[in-house]
């Protein structure tokens, strides 16, 4: 008397490890994308590491743009480097003794400096607008007496011009308020802590000269979130291809015939 019997076909020898792994070329790709994204992942990090310094900021001199206890990454640079309207982390003994500041560049060695003129800070005779400014804030708040910026030196200003303890507050010092550009450690890039992302470029200095480039933090935050993705994507391959082929065996049971 036949007999119908559902069973299921024999595996070739190898195929159950390849089918819980996926096939030999999905895994050699998925090996490549964690190696990849291993590289981007960890070099962005290293990159990052040398090229930018973490600054958190203490007081509130350079609002809106960079709030009290703002976590910033500043790019590191030499002086040399630094330009009109670039915002720079600098120490100088005559302004605080031991100490980080956070401040403005708007002149630099050879520019004549003054305010107010029409309300705006005037630089080589140029009325400067400066939409960084606290909304319906004055460019200062007292008169700055022109000041011949002298060179291999900067001259700084807080956003925050009202409380901003800057160069309007040294005018009386041997070198009226400016510092020397060897003072400068790093320009700030970003502010990343709450995020806010890039400092827009002050456009209101570009009919004095170049303005500073944008520093690779913007090549090195991609490739550090696509090193991630690659590396959690590779990753998951093998998991993946193992559920999918345990479900296809189990909804494709084999019939033998009758015997």
């Amino acid at each position: 008397m036949g007999e119908s019997t559902t069973r299921t076909a024999p595996q070739r020898a190898g195929t159950g490890t390849a089918a819980a792994g996926g096939s030999r070329a999905g895994q050699r790709l998925s090996g490549l994308a964690v190696a990849l994204g291993l590289v981007l992942f960890l070099g962005g990090f290293v990159w990052g590491a040398v090229l930018y310094m973490p600054y958190t900021v203490p007081t509130s001199s350079m609002s809106p743009t960079i709030g009290v206890g703002d976590r910033v990454l500043a790019e590191r640079v030499h002086g040399a480097d630094i330009r009109r309207g670039d915002v720079v982390v600098f120490r100088d003994k005559s302004w605080v003794t031991n100490a980080n500041v956070v401040k403005r560049v708007v002149a630099v060695g050879g520019d004549t400096v003054s305010c107010c003129t029409d309300g705006k800070l005037t630089v080589n005779g140029k009325r400067i607008d400066e939409p960084y400014l606290p909304k319906g804030s004055p460019a200062e708040i007292t008169k700055i007496p022109t000041v011949t910026v002298p060179k291999g030196r900067l001259f700084l200003l807080g956003d925050e011009r009202q409380g901003s303890l800057d160069s309007t507050a040294h005018l009386t010092d041997a070198a009226r308020g400016t510092v020397s550009r060897d003072a400068v450690s790093a320009r700030v890039d970003a502010v990343v802590w709450p995020m806010k992302g890039a400092l827009e470029r002050p456009t209101g200095f570009e009919a004095l000269g170049p303005l500073s480039q944008p520093g690779p933090l913007r090549i090195i935050e991609p490739a550090i979130a696509a090193g991630a993705v690659l590396v959690l994507a590779g990753g998951a391959y093998g998991p993946v291809a193992g559920l999918l082929g345990r479900s296809r065996r189990r909804a494709r049971p084999e019939t033998a015939g009758a015997r």
